[in-house]
């Protein structure tokens, strides 16, 4: 239940529409309580505001028209402006960046309040009153449409600052590097559960599983696409509550095809369909990857921009560094990490559930593979991913860590001594790696 949750808000959040329908509702509440306000004070302004609110109901139809008038001209060209920079991001560092310009707040905000001031500014509107038997001018409520139309002269220009600055390639690159910190250090360790016992005794547990049902029965993907969360919390009380072994095909982030064996279970009875049901129903697919689970999600958004920057086109060898430098840092972070086992028990100690977690060498595949492929020609980025791999390889304290550095290593200084034709370049990668390889 609680991954549900977790995939549920992580979807209104980067939805562009949930905060600036929120912002909306609550001016339609603001401006019902200062007509009830209007209502029962009769606010009448003197002094300072009487130059402000003085001029009867018609001079108060014709603020409020212009302030509705504006603010919906602004939302429109606001609307207009967010689009272009989606556009440009999408073609600069990639169509998986969108998501991280729809996430951000200050966007909704502002589409949000333009057009709950223009629907404020209407509702008031429709209370003035000047006929020869009543007369109504909610004052208190015009001086609060005055101050938001004050206020969003302000916020417009706050907008215009972030958008010029959030389109800057090394800004792009920072907030994709914070939303990368923040989810390692939500997903390790992992929330799926904690390795119980020693690895010996959980693959011979294993072992008499396999031997007691041969013949597991298999439960298959509802639907094809990509497994954006699981929640194992309830995977693990179906398992308690049948009495089931559950072994998992899958990780989040993979793509899975329609009737594709997602999940092996051993039983000693026959699984129902209505049990099978149950078990897929834990699992949450959807179009695209999300990083409510997935940990490779924000590595391959930075490999995605790092890609762009080296490509023929571009030939931006300076951005593609700086995304191997925020690479760095989070690899070097994991190297301290304890990693998810793929065992998983309940409450009561009993082994329920085999998993495929993700692990350092994994990580270290998805955040430098491509990057390497795809700067094989350039030696600034060759070099630079080399000293990469020595600052991670210092950090790197488990042997399997260690084999993953020296490997990728190995694999750099190949491209290098294919694709470079500069000794004195060569020789310093040799050396490099002669460090690594010694460490």
């Amino acid at each position: 239940m609680k991954a549900k949750i977790s995939y549920f808000l992580e979807m209104l959040k980067t939805s562009f529409w949930f905060l600036p329908l929120v912002i909306i509702l609550s001016f339609i509440g603001l401006a019902f309580l200062f007509i009830y306000f209007d209502l029962r004070i009769r606010f009448e302004p003197n002094g300072f505001l009487l130059y402000f609110l003085s001029g009867g109901a018609e001079s108060a139809r014709n603020v409020l028209t212009i302030i509705g008038s504006a603010m919906l001209g602004v939302a429109g060209t606001v609307f207009s402006i967010t689009l272009v920079v989606l556009t440009l991001a999408s073609s600069q560092f990639g169509a998986r960046l969108l998501r991280n310009f729809m996430y951000d707040r200050l966007n909704q905000v502002v589409l949000g309040t333009y057009v709950a001031t223009f629907i404020y500014c209407i509702l008031v509107l429709k209370t003035v009153k000047s006929e020869m038997d009543i007369e109504f001018v909610p004052n208190l409520s015009i001086l609060v449409a005055m101050i938001l139309a004050v206020a969003n002269i302000f916020l417009l220009i706050v907008y215009i600052h972030h958008i010029s600055v959030s389109i800057q390639a090394d800004h792009v690159i920072s907030d994709v590097n914070q939303n990368l910190t923040k989810s390692i250090r939500t997903l390790f360790p992992e929330e799926l559960g904690e390795e119980l016992g020693s690895e010996e005794k959980n693959i011979e547990q294993f072992r008499e599983i396999m031997k007691s049902f041969p013949s597991p029965e298999v439960v298959k993907c509802a639907r094809s696409g990509y497994l954006q969360a699981i929640d194992s919390d309830g995977l693990i009380d179906l398992a308690a509550k049948y009495d089931l072994f559950l072994s998992l095909n899958y990780r989040p982030g993979n793509f899975l095809v329609n009737n594709e064996p997602l999940v092996e279970v051993f039983s000693n009875k026959p699984c129902t369909d209505e049990l099978k049901e149950k078990i897929s129903d834990t699992f949450m697919l959807g179009k695209v990857r999300t990083p409510v689970q997935d940990a490779e999600f924000a590595i391959h958004q930075l490999v995605e921009v790092a890609a762009r920057a080296l490509s023929p086109g571009v030939n931006d060898p300076f951005t593609a560094i700086t995304c191997i430098d925020n690479l760095t840092s989070s690899l070097c972070y994991l190297t301290g990490v304890k990693f998810p086992s793929i065992w998983r028990y309940d409450e009561e100690g009993r082994l329920r559930m085999k998993v495929r977690p993700v692990n350092f060498a994994g990580m270290m595949d998805a955040a430098f593979n491509q990057i390497r492929q795809y700067g094989k020609g350039s030696p600034a980025v060759i070099i630079r991913l080399m000293e990469a791999l020595g600052t991670i390889n210092r950090f790197a304290t488990l042997p399997g860590h260690a084999e993953a550095v020296e490997r990728h290593a190995k694999m750099v200084l190949n491209d290098a001594e294919e694709s470079i034709t500069e000794e004195n370049d060569l020789n310093d990668l040799r050396e490099r790696f002669r460090k690594i390889k010694r460490t």
